[in-house]
């Protein structure tokens, strides 16, 4: 079984651009680093992590090939042509990786991880894989700590219909996946029917493919505002 890791590193992050000078979020530094390199070198000091594909914008990729030469990663890093969409972006990625076939190959893994979530743990990552060698597809989680309300959306605001029950919430984050022949699958279907999901689990789930979840950790958050680097500066440093 090999398991290959998918990077999406192609959005702009127009949240934020207008204090970072236009650089998009996964180049910002990080405790000295690239965020991206971070969330890199999480993956690759798994040892079942057999290679990472990370989709980037064209005219990037040659600023991209150099930062992961400098960092000594490109042993097991490959870079692929990002998309208009996250999800052409983790299509071009899923389309490069190695065709798995019958037998003991169709058990290969693919991990999907936002590139701006630098905080993910080696437990993690282990914990996910195991579920997906157990289940076919799983996604990290956090339980839902505030109450939830279920909302109509007025011409005066929003107006609540419904509290729900926090036991049947989770937080989503990344890494997202599943057993490379089902997320193709899933990603294959969607592109059928021209639709777009909002993550990879929402590809599986429109699939009818279980997805299973794995608690995950608050550290693991997505760095989206200008307050997040700070944040995740804290957690760096501690």
């Amino acid at each position: 079984m090999s398991v290959f890791v998918i990077i999406p590193a192609a959005g702009i992050g127009t949240r934020m651009a207008h204090t970072t000078g236009g650089v998009s979020k996964q180049f910002l530094e990080l405790g000295g680093l690239p965020i991206l390199v971070h969330s890199l070198r999480a993956f690759l000091a798994v040892p079942r992590v057999s290679a990472v594909y990370v989709a980037v914008r064209e005219p990037e990729r040659e600023r991209v090939q150099a930062m992961i030469a400098a960092h000594r990663l490109l042993e097991k890093v490959h870079l692929v042509s990002g998309g208009d969409s996250r999800q052409e972006s983790v299509a071009n990625a899923l389309a490069a990786i190695p065709s798995t076939g019958a037998g003991a190959a169709s058990a290969d893994i693919v991990l999907v991880h936002d590139a701006v979530r630098p905080l993910i743990d080696r437990t993690t990552i282990d914990h996910i894989v195991d579920a997906i060698e157990k289940h076919g597809a799983a996604i990290v989680g956090t339980p839902a700590i505030d109450t939830i309300k279920q909302v109509e959306r007025t011409a005066d605001g929003a107006l609540v219909t419904a509290t729900i029950p926090r036991e049947l919430i989770v937080l989503a984050q990344t890494p997202q996946g599943a057993r490379i022949p089902l997320l193709r699958r899933a990603f294959a279907e969607a592109a059928a029917d021209g639709f777009t999901g909002t993550d990879e689990a929402s590809l599986l789930e429109r699939a009818n493919i279980p997805v299973f979840v794995v608690p995950g950790n608050p550290r693991n958050f997505k760095v989206t505002q200008p307050g997040d680097l700070r944040i995740a500066e804290f957690y760096l440093a501690g």
